[in-house]
């Protein structure tokens, strides 16, 4: 497994070694023996999600507050996402700044997002399934986001065929400088 800094502190993305034959291929997601120096093991999974969505889906930017804060391991089982993770920790050297990296049923890159930072996706290919693992609890309450098109973040989505989808809830999330901080 390969392990890798990405421009945000303390966000990394995860490369496992596939085995590929003509019957298919193997992978290990996650191994806590094999990864027990690793960053992967700072974190205690609590949680595992998985949501299927369309060309143009976008969902985020999402994260939890205060106590329900969330880390997340993520990764796409079919399909193509562009995958982002924004840095709302007030004291971090890299606060307010963005990361996106394309996760794909073929590259099987994973992407590890700690604690404070909000994350979001839109859909590249015709649909997608997307796994993720937590290290807290959903909180209903504690749920909370940045809307996608901020203009202090400025973030590059793609220019994909289709418009982009999102829930009424993700349509009415707050901009960067009103949201919560951690």
């Amino acid at each position: 497994m390969k392990i890798e800094e990405t421009p945000l502190k303390d966000a990394y993305i995860v490369t496992p070694k596939v085995f590929s034959d003509d019957r298919g291929y193997f992978f290990e997601c996650f191994n806590e023996v094999t990864t027990k120096h690793s960053v992967l093991n700072d974190y205690k999974w609590v949680q595992e999600n998985e949501s299927k969505s369309s060309e143009g889906v976008l969902r985020g930017l999402h994260f939890q507050k205060g106590d329900f804060a969330q880390a997340k391991l993520v990764r796409v089982i079919v399909g193509e996402v562009f995958d982002v993770a924004v840095d709302l920790r007030k004291d971090s050297p890299t606060f307010g700044k963005w990361h996106a990296e394309i996760l794909s049923d073929s590259n099987k890159k994973q992407f590890l997002i700690p604690r404070g930072f909000a994350h979001g996706f839109v859909v590249i290919s015709e649909s997608a399934i997307f796994s993720y693992k937590c290290d807290n609890v959903y909180s209903p309450e504690n749920d909370s986001g940045i809307i996608y098109n901020d203009t202090v973040l400025n973030i590059d989505w793609p220019v994909i065929k289709v418009t982009f989808q999102l829930s009424e809830k993700d349509k009415n999330l707050e901009s960067f400088n009103k949201a919560y901080k951690f």
